[in-house]
């Protein structure tokens, strides 16, 4: 380069080198310390320095294997964490984790019962297909030790839902069961395409709020439709004309019509059965140090009970509806592809599988990154992708439902004291002990305690709610609150499907909405000094604007996504100095003469962003504006020079402290001065 870029890259290994504190626009080094040319990698812009202290350099060793068997043994372990934790695996982990099985399947085994046969409509040893098989794979694929994988009331009812709407609106005989199975087995292969594609950080996307509205949606959907079984309606429900693809709102304006025709046994029974689980949830909340307690059966003892008195009493006699000829089977179910529907009907499953997919794979990563950080080990969200994907497409090959994650179930896992994926290895072992020798016993099981499992499992998924809302309503996040609403009223009032698609695309907007705006801020001087600057909403009392300058720190990378607003934001920052100011109003800065972009936070930019910058810096060239670019990095300097920017800018306009672009605009301005004069 020639000497004028020398003024303001005039050595640049030393400045590529440099950092700039983002508070001050002086070089600083350490005390006693003098800077070393020896750079870690082209890229690295993090100065190493030759110290005084006694601390020795660490060192980096290299054991990856060079052999194949070694490396591909390697991979192995990686790719099946079973691999790992097995052979390590001691005896004095085990009790833990029979004990956390088997309270696990205690209420895992009655839930897979319940979805079954009231969400999805479908025999119940299917529903324990939903548990054994995928918590089998889970335990070989996933790496979360104390997660609970199997069948969730949510999404069960999305099964459910989207049988009830091919029935309705096609009046076409569809077999529950073949697609049950058909859309568990695309919900594998999305969620497995999903880890596969390294699309993990999709998890961030769902906002909080859209969650949380869609799941209270969901909870009290299932609310309502649970409680015509709870009074024993059903019956009169048919000749009232619901059915399985009516609203939330017809269900809850028959059951306020029709309550003083509720059959007192079945009445009396769900109350019983409600009022038993609730109140062990609340003693086990107010008592979550008391282990013996927290492993107390309730599901369990009260699923016994009832079909020993219904059997002894034959209240099935008297009008209490039992599971009766939904428990026949033949056995384990055997690996089987699902049969097909017609093309018109194959697109509705596969929207209802992607949709699946999308939220249960959302929870499940919350659920493995939070037990990880609790007990101190790693996860990686796209190999919980390929596990739960592979747990699926398995499930759907044996007729089983779509299993992910369960918040409650994991906390149950994890209090019982499972320490590793043994514990959901063990209970899809019972799960599938009971499809062999149990299910002849639940032929007397009352369809109302079912269902009252079901209530209790999806009151409990409102108890975050009012935290939530008492959080938005602390720091006035009204954008959150209308989210939540949004999502909550489509759910209850449209439909699920339509809640489900709602709070996917919503999120998949605001991703968006907030990529494509590129984050950039106006710089002043700090009052009282001369080569410090800071953004001035920072504190716009005491940094200033300085006279026919605009300084623009960019703040991130550019690239194609963000660059688009970049001039519109540019034009609005130039007339308001703040992008809070509404356009409407009156512009409150001049027109500058110079521009000076810092892009020392931009660490690279692609072609579509160098474009762009070429037009902006041409308009301003075209008002007579001077541009300045600050502490320009090495691999946006590249870009710069391929496409002409940094010629049309002008090698002599590159510096590497913002003083030293204002330094250059004072002399600019003082040549102008003296020309005019003369």
């Amino acid at each position: 380069m020639n000497k004028s870029i020398d003024r303001g890259f005039s050595n640049q290994s030393s400045a590529r080198s440099f950092r700039m504190d983002e508070d001050t626009d002086e070089e600083t080094l350490p005390q006693n310390a003098s800077e070393t040319r020896v750079l870690l990698h082209n890229d690295d812009l993090i100065p190493r320095y030759m110290t005084a202290s006694p601390l020795p350099s660490a060192y980096i060793s290299d054991n990856t294997p060079r052999d194949f068997w070694t490396l591909f043994k390697m991979r192995t372990k990686y790719y099946l964490p079973i691999l790992q934790w097995l052979p390590q695996y001691s005896l004095q982990f085990f009790f833990g984790d029979f004990l956390a099985a088997m309270t696990l399947s205690c209420l895992l085994i009655p839930q897979g019962l319940s979805y079954a046969t009231q969400l999805c409509k479908i025999p119940a040893v299917y529903g324990l297909s939903g548990i054994a098989f995928p918590a089998i794979t889970y335990a070989i694929f996933g790496m979360s030790r104390q997660m609970s994988v199997g069948p969730e009331a949510p999404l069960a009812l999305l099964i459910g839902s989207s049988i009830a709407q091919q029935q309705h609106l096609h009046s076409t005989d569809v077999d529950p069961l073949a697609w049950c199975a058909l859309t568990t087995l695309f919900v594998g292969l999305f969620t497995l395409l999903l880890g596969i594609f390294r699309l993990g950080f999709l998890d961030s996307l769902m906002s909080r709020a859209l969650l949380r509205g869609f799941i209270t949606g969901v909870a009290l959907v299932v609310m309502v439709q649970q409680s015509i079984t709870l009074l024993g309606l059903v019956d009169r429900s048919i000749d009232y004309g619901l059915n399985e693809a009516s609203s939330s709102i017809d269900r809850l304006v028959f059951v306020i019509q029709n309550v003083h025709y509720a059959d007192p046994l079945s009445s009396c029974v769900s109350a019983i059965s409600v009022f038993v689980l609730l109140t062990m949830r609340v003693i086990k909340a107010k008592m979550p140090n008391q282990r013996w307690i927290q492993l107390f059966p309730e599901v369990l003892i009260v699923v016994i009970t009832s079909i020993v008195l219904t059997d002894y009493f034959d209240w099935d006699q008297v009008g209490l509806d039992i599971l009766g000829d939904a428990t026949d089977t033949s056995g384990i179910p055997l690996p089987k592809l699902p049969t097909f529907p017609e093309n018109k009907h194959l697109k509705d499953m596969l929207v209802t599988a992607a949709m699946i997919a999308v939220i249960g794979f959302v929870e499940s990563v919350a659920i493995a990154k939070t037990y990880s950080s609790r007990h101190n080990y790693t996860v990686s969200p796209n190999r919980e992708l390929v596990a739960l994907g592979v747990a699926n497409i398995v499930s759907g090959i044996c007729e089983g439902i779509p299993a992910f994650g369960s918040i409650s179930r994991s906390k149950i896992n994890d209090k019982a004291g499972a320490r590793t994926q043994m514990a959901g290895l063990l209970a899809g072992l019972i799960a599938l002990f009971a499809i062999i020798f149990f299910m002849p016993f639940f032929y007397y099981l009352p369809k109302a305690v079912l269902s009252s499992i079901i209530f209790i499992a999806v009151l409990f998924l409102l108890s975050e709610l009012p935290e939530d809302l008492h959080f938005i309503f602390k720091i006035g996040a009204w954008r959150d609150l209308g989210l939540l609403l949004v999502t909550f009223l489509a759910t209850m009032i449209i439909s699920l499907e339509f809640g489900t698609l709602i709070a996917v695309t919503l999120s998949l907007l605001i991703t968006i909405r907030e990529t494509s705006y590129p984050r950039i801020s106006i710089m002043g001087r700090v009052k009282g000094t001369n080569n410090k600057f800071k953004p001035i909403h920072d504190d716009p009392n005491e940094i200033e604007h300085l006279e026919d300058v605009l300084i623009v720190r960019v703040e991130e990378p550019l690239f194609f996504a963000n660059t688009g607003q970049l001039k519109d934001r540019l034009r609005r920052l130039e007339q308001f100095g703040d992008m809070s100011i509404h356009p409407s109003e009156t512009p409150r800065l001049s027109d500058s003469s110079y521009i000076i972009f810092d892009v020392g936070s931009m660490p690279y930019i692609d072609a579509s962003a160098v474009q762009i910058l070429l037009e902006i810096v041409s308009a301003y060239h075209s008002r007579n504006v001077v541009v300045y670019f600050v502490k320009v990095r090495e691999r946006a300097l590249k870009l710069f020079e391929g496409s002409g920017l940094l010629q049309l800018v002008g090698e002599s306009h590159l510096y590497r402290k913002v003083s030293d672009a204002i330094e250059a605009v004072e002399k600019d301005r003082a040549r102008k001065y003296t020309i005019g004069i003369n």
